[in-house]
């Protein structure tokens, strides 16, 4: 049977250009939508396998979308469409649950392989951007013994996210914490770097090179 799809995205040409590529593959095209609200009224009516979002729209951004989705339908293959391979935008969409995140001037060849594999519910590719800053995030053992680093695995880890742009909640999300815990440990951070805000522990994280 045919992997059924459902693309959203607020520029015509990249809904049209999506529906001509994966037609007449082993992928239907059976609805698309110009905004993360209109996916939320069809998803039950189409049903599709996988969703194609663009991660910012006008109206409602794509990780809102993606948010509500994955509490709506836990089991739906949904990948995230950019036109920039920000970190901070892929780590949010892991956080949320995306199963993967592909760049809207990837090949052919690429795009249909990332909806087979989330149909699939397989990994993205090993060279991947997603899978590359998913392994960032989950890292936990890197420096950990350095006296440059008076931090728990844990709180490194916490860092890495916060590095990365991501909110207490999603760092919750992601790491499978509540975000109370999450709190307790960013607090902890800053106080044993003493560092002001988060923004500063993120800079000496980047400067670190734990991001």
């Amino acid at each position: 049977m045919a992997i059924r799809v459902l693309v959203a995205d607020d520029h015509e040409v990249v809904r049209m250009g999506l529906k001509a590529l994966l037609t007449g593959q082993d992928v239907e095209v059976v609805g698309i939508a110009k905004s993360g609200t209109e996916v939320l009224e069809v998803i039950d009516t189409l049903n599709p396998d996988v969703v194609m979002l663009d991660v910012r729209m006008p109206d409602d951004e794509g990780l809102q979308t993606l948010e509500v989705l994955r509490q709506k339908s836990p089991e739906l293959g949904v990948i995230m469409l950019s036109t920039y391979d920000n970190p901070t935008y892929i780590a949010r969409a892991i956080a949320l649950g995306a199963n993967d995140y592909i760049l809207k001037g990837s090949s052919k060849n690429d795009i249909l392989d990332s909806v087979r594999r989330v149909a699939k519910r397989e990994l993205p590719t090993e060279s991947n951007v997603m899978r590359r800053v998913r392994a960032t995030m989950a890292r936990r053992k890197d420096r950990a013994d350095s006296k440059d680093v008076p931090l728990t695995n844990r709180e490194l880890q916490v860092l890495r996210h916060i590095a990365l742009g991501l909110s207490n909640r999603e760092i919750g999300s992601s790491l499978g914490i509540s975000v109370e815990t999450v709190k307790e440990h960013v607090q902890n951070i800053l106080r044993k770097l003493d560092s002001p805000d988060r923004t500063a522990a993120a800079v000496w994280a980047v400067k670190l090179g734990l991001v």
